[in-house]
């Protein structure tokens, strides 16, 4: 197959730019450059003129949550309670009889009147209700649902919210959250998998080629395998698994890269705190949550380098992030030698002093363009006089920090058009910029989206770029981005994509 007359990106810096790519199989062939160089063949793509760029990917997303989320009570945006629970009353007519009623997308930080179990017992009686925060670290509930637990809420690393009367509020949040999550909410498997394969299309429509999947628990593999081996996963997953699960892989022989071309076991997971819309971030001024302390994380690293295993892990607060630093600088010694790629989540306040480890440590910033604009009204107001060290994405790379963009789905949209936006415009809506010193440049982003992800699953020997021998995993765009004003980015739309060579949405040819 030949893609011809039009623009490729191969992000190549020693050819940058060419009109034609020539892929046979599963590969980029020899005839990059223009049309007239391209090897003889009888299926030509007339591109018209549109550009080409190697596949999108996602650093961070949680595919099988956002999947399942899409089917669920969405309340991104409600400003109140009562608006909250108006949502949840519309869509009571749509959940079967001894079913749960899930949600999620709420933010309450600027509500004046906070969630209560109460305010749901109005609208859903008898139907256990559960609605995860936007941040997924917060989890409201009615009685229904709570009575599920009999009590049984307090946990490590948890906050369960309390009245006057120390009687749960509704609210749990943090490692009660996701208990209480993983315990109480049952989801069948047919649903699970339903919702993936729809989950891919979408994915697919969006110019997505691959995910750094951070749903590690066992089933998210199991659901995986499943969907290759039907022929329907149309994407490459570098699957996170959680720490805690180190014995069980030590016992099977199990490390990192173990899979196949589209599935492989990649990183383990670990959390340092909570979030900022949780109010959870664990900050220099004491507040937050530790979920795993820096000698915790420490002992996490020593273990995980004999396996060669590389480790993610979350960290949204700046004493969070110092001590994620400081535990990867203390056994550097350990994994240095072996070249693993270890990278801090979010990383998304920083102290100015901190900002320059991440490049010297080798520690890549696995961060979110999209939660900058999304999150500015919530740090302007939680982190008043520190936002300069926040989102830092400018300062991380100047710093020579490997920078690698996620979603975070379904916290934000499974969309890498829409994270390029945001890390570029810094801004979502018609406000200015937020930050606008923090902004990347269009090509910045782009590697980001592209190269940096494949790097750090250690497959930039064949993703990433469009050149001879590389995987044919690559989007057809309407315009080019890079020869168009930054304001016109939010209008560029996907019109085709390909992994390894087979087209996974719109195949030619084109109107």
């Amino acid at each position: 197959m030949i893609l011809e007359r039009g623009v490729v990106r191969t992000l190549e810096p020693s050819l940058p730019k060419a009109s034609a790519l020539a892929i046979a199989g599963e590969r980029v062939a020899g005839g990059v450059g223009t049309h007239e160089d391209a090897l003889p063949s009888p299926d030509r793509v007339d591109l018209g003129g549109r550009c080409v760029l190697p596949g999108l990917n996602d650093a961070h997303v949680h595919f099988p949550t956002w999947a399942l989320a899409r089917r669920e009570v969405r309340l991104e945006g409600v400003r109140s309670v009562d608006e909250a629970t108006g949502r949840v009353r519309e869509a009571l007519g749509s959940v079967r009889e001894g079913a749960w009623l899930r949600g999620r997308g709420w933010r309450s930080g600027e509500w004046s009147v906070q969630p209560t179990k109460e305010a749901l017992d109005e609208v859903t009686g008898e139907i256990p209700t559960a609605l995860l925060a936007q941040d997924s670290h917060s989890l409201w509930l009615n009685s229904a649902a709570l009575a599920r637990a009999n009590g049984d809420l307090d946990v490590d690393g948890g906050v369960v919210e309390r009245d006057e009367r120390g009687d749960p509020t509704g609210v749990l949040r943090e490692e009660s959250c996701w208990q209480f999550r993983n315990r109480f909410i049952e989801i069948s498997d047919e649903e699970h998998l339903s919702a993936m394969r729809e989950g891919l299309r979408v994915a697919a429509s969006r110019g997505v080629t691959g995910v750094h999947d951070k749903d590690g628990w066992i089933g998210a593999v199991r659901f995986w395998q499943e969907l290759e081996g039907d022929g329907a996963l149309t994407l490459r997953v570098w699957q996170s698994v959680p720490h805690e699960q180190l014995d069980s892989l030590e016992e099977l022989g199990l490390r990192s890269g173990f899979g196949t071309g589209l599935l492989r076991l990649g990183y383990l997971k670990a959390f340092m705190d909570g979030t900022l819309g949780s109010q959870t971030a664990r900050m220099l001024d004491g507040s937050g949550v530790q979920i795993t302390s820096r000698d915790e994380l420490a002992e996490i690293l020593r273990r995980a380098a004999p396996a060669s295993w590389p480790v993610a892990v979350h960290a949204i607060g700046d004493l969070a992030n110092r001590e994620a630093l400081d535990a990867f600088e203390e056994t550097r010694d350990e994994w240095g030698p072996l070249g693993l790629r270890h990278r801090i989540e979010h990383a998304q306040l920083l102290a100015p002093e901190d900002i320059g480890r991440f490049g010297s440590l080798g520690i890549a910033a696995s961060v979110q363009f999209s939660h900058a604009p999304s999150d500015r009204d919530l740090a302007d107001r939680f982190w008043a006089g520190k936002t300069g060290g926040a989102y830092a994405f400018r300062s991380l790379l100047d710093s020579g920090a490997v920078l690698a963009n996620g979603s975070d789905a379904p916290i934000e949209e499974l969309d890498p058009l829409a994270g390029l936006v945001a890390g570029v415009l810094r801004t979502i809506d018609e406000r200015p910029a937020w930050h606008p010193e923090q902004a990347l440049k269009v090509e910045e982003a782009i590697h980001a989206t592209c190269v940096t992800p494949a790097w750090l699953a250690y497959d930039e020997h064949r993703r990433g770029k469009l050149i001879p021998g590389y995987l044919a995993d690559l989007v057809v765009l309407d315009r080019d981005p890079f020869a168009i004003p930054a304001g016109e980015l939010p209008d560029v739309q996907v019109v085709s994509t390909m992994v390894g060579g087979r087209w996974t949405h719109n195949p030619p040819p084109w109107d």
